[in-house]
Parts: structure tokens; C-alpha cells; sequence
């Protein structure tokens, strides 16, 4: 089995599954009671969060954990949005956002919330100076996406935090869920007030996320109960997710550390073989984050060459998975102005340091094939 669609969820480390499991079975008491089992989960928890803290270079105070990338990115842009709406009503985001932010978002304009989308290029990046341009006086929040999920472009945040730094009213939330662990991303930078991550890309396990908030940015919560994670999300902890998740992370930046040239090794092997398939037209940019290819068959339904790869034991998909029910067209690739031809027939190949040189060669040969037959069969 090749497993190329790790950018919809990744395999958990085996490490990671051992470290749930302890935790799940030694410290099942609720961190909030005051009894021992209690005061062992507490403690193990702020520990994680410590740990969390050190890995992005951020202090423990400004790290929160949540239920994952969608629940981060509501509770950044809904909460911004709800706690300063006296400042001004007016957001800033793309028209490639994940739909979590998307979808947030056009939440707020039901309650009179005024939203920008900005336009991409081909290559879906944005024009930081329409970017700059767009700001108003009433603007309150700028959101971008650090790694786009589906075309792995990446967007320049350090300039939009630098513009957003600018602006003290102004908060800039950075959506990390396809970054993390891949591509450096500045949590030091003072423009950047909110990050979200989720646990399940990075090799960790569904249902866990975290949110970093800096210091002295305050927000509505989403929920109201106890007052967990500084009363911004309260609710019982995942303990044994968190944890796992923190152990997932360790993992991941590891391997950034040591492994990112095998991920660009493979990556460049990739885009090589299918750029030499005349059949084939790249959609991802050069440029782009080297886990994510995303390239277009015209006349050949996607739906039709996945399920062929799959006879064959690769998994690839289409387009986020977020968003795969919804219609044939990639809305991701449209914003981005490519021909309908592109847009109707995209793929998308999602590594990470697990996979082999020798798998990228085997897809390379398989998918090459599994055209032809394709193509012999539709006459």
C-alpha cells in the first residue's frame, strides 16, 4: 500500500498510539478535580503545554488546545470578531481559505460583519499590497493560510505580519494545519496574534488541535461551561490526545530538522515525472510546499483515475477533503483562474517523511499506466 494523501490525515506514529494509550490508561482522572488522580492529570497536562510552548518557541500561557484545525480557526476568527466588533466589523481573508475559515466567515456577514476576499494568482498567492490597500480604518482581522491544503502554496506571512504589526487594533490569524512540521513558520513574529494547528496532520490523532493566542489578545470563546484552557475553550481536556499531540509534534519537528532534504528529494522526483507525462499540467507552484503536488489530467475524471490507483493499492486524492462532496470543480483551483479543463480534472499527491523514494517511483509508473488504459478504454 502507498499512502500519498496525507494532507486529508496522516498515519499516527506508533509512538504516538503508545503515548495515548499510557495516558489514557494512568491518568484517566479529570485534571479539573482536586483528588490525586486529578492533581496527576493537572500536572502531566501543564506539562504537555510546556512542552507544546517550547516546540514553537512561544510562552505556556499563549498555547490552548482545542478539537482541531476547524475548531481553531472558528474560535480565532469568530472569537476576534465577537470581542472587538466596537473596533470595526470589517475582516480580511482569501478566496483559498480552508473552509473553516471560509465558512466562519460568512457566518459573521449574517450578523452584519463586512468580509473581503482577497484574489490569488495563477499560482494562488496574493498581492501583499492589495493586501495592505484593503485595510480600513474598521478593520479588525486579517486571516491567511500559511500552506494552501490543495495546491501547497505558500503564502508570504512574514510580510502580512509586518504590515499587520503596523496596525495595533489590527490582529493577524495564521491558519498552520498544512505547515506545521514542514514548512518554518515565525511564531515570534509580533504581527502574528493567532495560529492555528491540528494534531491529526502531523502524525497525532483526531480530535486534537491547538490554538496559540499572544499575550494580551482577548477573545469571545465559541463555548461557555468551566474554566478550562483560561476559560477561551472550556470543556474536560482530551488529556491522552493532547499529550499524544505533543509527542506528535516533537516527532514531526524532528523530522523537519533532519529529514527535509528526503522530502524535497521525493518532491522534486514528482513533479519530474509527471511534468515529463504530456498528459499532465502542474498546478502547484515551484515554489510550493514540498509535501503537496497538485496537477490536472484533462478529459479524465479524477474520481475515475483515484478509484484505478486504488484497484492498484495508491491512495491519492482530489481536492480537500474538506470539500470533495460538494461539486466536480476545484473552487480552489477557479480563484485561482485556471481553465475549466484544470479545475474539473485536478489530483492531488500529499507526502510526508514516512514515504519512500522507492513509492514515488512506483506511483510514477502506475499512474503512467493507469492513463494509458484509461485513455484506451475512452477510445
Amino acid at each position: 500500500m502507498i499512502y500519498f494523501d496525507n494532507s486529508a490525515t496522516t498515519k499516527p506514529y506508533p509512538e504516538v498510539l503508545k503515548t495515548f494509550h499510557q495516558v489514557a490508561d494512568q491518568y484517566f482522572g479529570n485534571p479539573s478535580s482536586i483528588h490525586r488522580f486529578g492533581g496527576e492529570s493537572e500536572r502531566l497536562l501543564k506539562k504537555a503545554k510546556e512542552q507544546a510552548s517550547n516546540l514553537l518557541g512561544v510562552e505556556i500561557d499563549e498555547v490552548i488546545f482545542t478539537s482541531g484545525g476547524t475548531e481553531s480557526n472558528n474560535l480565532a476568527i469568530k472569537g476576534i470578531a465577537l470581542q472587538h466588533q466596537n473596533r470595526g466589523k470589517h475582516i480580511i481573508t482569501t478566496e483559498i481559505e480552508h473552509p473553516s475559515v471560509l465558512e466562519a466567515c460568512k457566518a459573521l456577514e449574517k450578523i452584519d460583519f463586512d468580509v473581503t476576499y482577497l484574489p490569488v494568482n495563477k499560482e494562488g498567492k496574493i498581492n501583499v499590497q492589495q493586501l495592505h490597500d484593503t485595510i480600513r480604518t474598521d478593520t479588525i482581522l486579517i486571516s491567511v493560510m500559511h500552506v494552501n491544503n490543495e495546491l501547497g502554496t505558500i503564502q508570504p506571512i512574514k510580510e502580512i505580519a509586518d504590515i499587520a504589526n503596523q496596525y495595533p487594533k489590527l490582529f493577524f490569524h495564521v491558519d498552520h494545519v498544512q505547515g506545521l512540521g514542514k514548512v518554518q513558520l515565525p511564531f515570534n513574529h509580533p504581527g502574528i496574534d493567532l495560529c492555528s494547528m491540528s494534531a491529526h496532520k502531523i502524525h497525532g490523532l483526531k480530535g486534537t488541535g491547538l490554538l496559540y493566542i499572544k499575550k494580551g489578545t482577548t477573545l469571545f470563546p465559541l463555548l461557555h461551561g468551566g474554566g478550562q484552557e483560561g476559560a477561551k475553550r472550556p470543556g474536560t481536556e482530551n488529556l491522552a490526545g493532547i499529550v499524544a499531540m505533543v509527542k506528535a509534534m516533537r516527532m514531526i519537528m524532528d523530522k523537519q530538522t533532519n529529514e527535509s532534504h528526503h522530502l524535497n528529494e521525493m518532491a522534486t522526483k514528482l513533479r519530474s515525472c509527471l511534468a515529463n507525462n504530456k498528459r499532465v499540467h502542474l498546478n502547484s507552484p515551484e515554489d510550493g510546499a514540498p509535501h503537496i503536488l497538485n496537477y490536472s489530467v484533462p478529459g479524465f475524471k479524477p474520481e475515475v483515475v483515484i478509484h484505478a490507483l486504488s484497484e492498484k493499492g495508491i491512495f491519492i486524492s482530489t481536492k480537500s477533503a474538506c470539500s470533495s462532496k460538494h461539486t466536480d470543480e476545484s473552487a480552489v483551483l477557479a480563484a485561482c483562474g485556471l481553465d475549466e479543463r484544470y479545475t474539473t480534472s485536478a489530483l492531488r499527491v500529499s507526502l510526508s517523511y514516512d514515504n519512500t523514494r522507492e513509492e514515488v517511483e512506483t506511483f510514477c509508473k502506475a499512474f503512467e499506466e493507469t492513463v494509458s488504459q484509461l485513455s484506451d478504454v475512452m477510445g
